[in-house]
């Protein structure tokens, strides 16, 4: 099995943080991870996020999970005013089974309200097309901030996460048509992070991936953030890589706050808007453990398939386990302490 031999794969990545970014081992994954889910029966309507109900809904959850009743203090616990704030979204499903905008509304005007510049925070995912088909230029245009995509800002040929698996490099690939020996054997971190964002908080949407389990916040920031990701479709490759990639000091050492959006939970159609398979959970997940988060995502979505009469998903347990044995997060469920709002 993969996960038996990470002890070396992590001592081999350690060996390598000054070329490749180097590896966070920051996780406090031995005392469990904590998970604060706040809920309102009414904060969406046949589907359609309330807006106002959204925004209350973050702030009980946020209040609880940071301990501050002051915003400014709350916030200032995980960012400065001279940050770059970068709001990961997985925004290719669209607005519906993506992301919903309505979530990062109430995250941007939380952030506003605790003082932070506009033009210190950016909505960003791997494709400008997605996001804007996601209503997220609206988002920009209402409160002026910034809109990027990780494809569009290039890749830092100095920062960068290698792997002996060699991919069919496609346009927009770094090393796409280019010469020479070993090409396609890294993959290259986004400008966005390396050169740009400060810190990073990660919205994934409570929603089924066919090989991970769910498109969640490992997924999102791990494969949104580097190209040349094709050679990890496999699912034995994206075990061992998903986690690898997301430890890259670029990435995850940035990361302050992960957020599930979990005001609808689709348990079937990945990347496709499936409502008739997506039930209202009318709740928001947050957790400084991105592992938990996903963990318990899969373990909802495979509750929601079983009580409508669907087999469990076949997720790739492994990218979480070799996760932990990274030190992101907790994988067991067991070791996940749940704090509910109210």
């Amino acid at each position: 099995m993969l996960k038996q031999f990470f002890p070396w794969l992590a001592s081999v990545l350690l060996a390598f943080q000054a070329e490749a970014g180097g590896v966070a081992l920051s996780r406090d994954a031995a005392t469990g991870s904590r998970v604060v889910i706040a809920s309102d029966a009414n904060a969406t309507i046949a589907f359609q996020p309330q807006l106002e109900k959204v925004r209350a809904l973050f702030e009980e959850g946020f209040a609880q999970f940071s301990g501050k009743t002051n915003l400014t203090e709350a916030w200032q616990k995980l960012v400065s005013t001279n940050d770059v704030i970068g709001i990961k979204v997985y925004s290719a499903p669209g607005p519906t089974s993506g992301t919903r905008p309505s979530v990062v509304a109430a995250t941007v005007e939380s952030l506003l309200k605790a003082g932070i510049s506009p033009q210190k925070i950016i909505i960003w995912d791997k494709e400008l097309i997605d996001l804007r088909l996601a209503g997220f230029d609206e988002l920009t245009t209402r409160y002026k901030i910034g809109l990027a995509a990780s494809s569009s800002a290039g890749y830092d040929e100095k920062t960068f996460y290698e792997n002996p698996l060699i991919g069919h490099l496609i346009w927009g690939d770094t090393e796409f048509q280019k010469k020479g020996n070993d090409l396609g054997r890294k993959s290259f971190v986004t400008k966005l992070l390396s050169q740009e964002i400060t810190k990073v908080i990660t919205i994934s949407p409570l929603l089924n991936h066919n090989t991970a389990g769910t498109a969640g916040n490992l997924y999102s920031l791990g494969l949104g953030s580097v190209d040349n990701t094709h050679r990890f479709e496999p699912a034995s490759r994206l075990a061992a890589a998903l986690p690898e990639i997301y430890a890259l000091r670029s990435l995850s050492d940035k990361v302050v706050l992960n957020i599930t959006d979990a005001l609808i939970a689709q348990y079937q159609g990945e990347q496709r808007s499936l409502l008739h398979y997506s039930i209202a959970l009318n709740e928001i997940w947050f957790s400084k453990d991105p592992v938990a988060l996903d963990i318990l995502a899969i373990a909802e979505l495979n509750r929601q398939r079983e009580a409508a009469k669907f087999p469990p998903m076949k997720s790739l347990m492994e990218i979480y386990e070799n996760a932990s044995l990274l030190e992101l997060g907790v994988s067991d469920l067991k070791s996940i302490r749940i704090e509910r709002v109210p």
